[in-house]
């Protein structure tokens, strides 16, 4: 059997003026999984983040809320891993993706941080790009100006709303095999669905 995910790190901006905001989405994730264990999370200042105790499958899993805001999320990220000794390829990033449509979910291992500010400092701050990325689609705007205010100004439409949810929910019912350490299989049964790229063409994203 692989060695499976120990820690899971749902990115998103602290305070309810951001809470319903795009991206939150890795925080939205976190505390589903928080919700149908009947867990709570609690603040730990040594770890500059919330964080919650999960036990599953006889295994011990560690739910991460970073409160440094998005662009400093690595300090976070990389305090509870160097405190419990979690090596790189058991951390799963989960963080919101302009370049896939609502209602796509998609698992991969290592990789750039694509103008993703909170995955370039954890990358930074573990020295490493080989983590785990659950990257929630979120959809893109349709242009580079439209962002910022995009991701941090308005939350989703009812119906981009229930296409995350469902997304989410999909990757909560293979959190058993991530744990397990079946990366290849929850990869595969991830991409099932069909494919939803959100880019337009020719249009950068900006780092946010």
């Amino acid at each position: 059997m692989s060695v499976g995910i120990a820690l899971i790190a749902g990115l998103g901006n602290p305070g309810p003026e951001y809470a319903r905001t795009r991206h939150n989405a890795g925080y939205w994730f976190v505390d589903r999984i928080a919700s149908s264990a009947r867990l709570s999370f609690r603040r730990e200042p040594k770890f500059h983040g919330e964080v919650c105790r999960w036990s599953e499958a006889a295994r011990e899993i560690w739910l991460l809320k970073p409160l440094t805001y998005m662009n400093l999320s690595g300090e976070s990220v990389a305090a509870l891993a160097r405190f419990y000794r979690i090596p790189a390829e058991q951390i799963l990033v989960v963080h919101d993706e302009l370049d896939l449509l609502p209602g796509i979910v998609r698992l991969k291992l290592g990789g750039g941080d694509g103008g993703h500010n909170g995955l370039s400092d954890i990358i930074e701050k573990l020295g490493t790009k080989d983590f785990y990325r659950l990257r929630v689609g979120i959809g893109h705007p349709g242009s580079r100006e439209l962002v910022t205010p995009y991701l941090l100004q308005s939350g989703p439409s009812a119906d981009d709303e229930r296409l995350i949810a469902e997304s989410l929910d999909q990757a909560v019912r293979e959190l058993p095999r991530l744990i397990d350490g079946e990366f290849t299989r929850v990869m595969n049964h991830l991409n099932r669905r069909s494919r939803g790229d959100s880019s337009p063409d020719n249009t950068a994203t900006p780092n946010v």
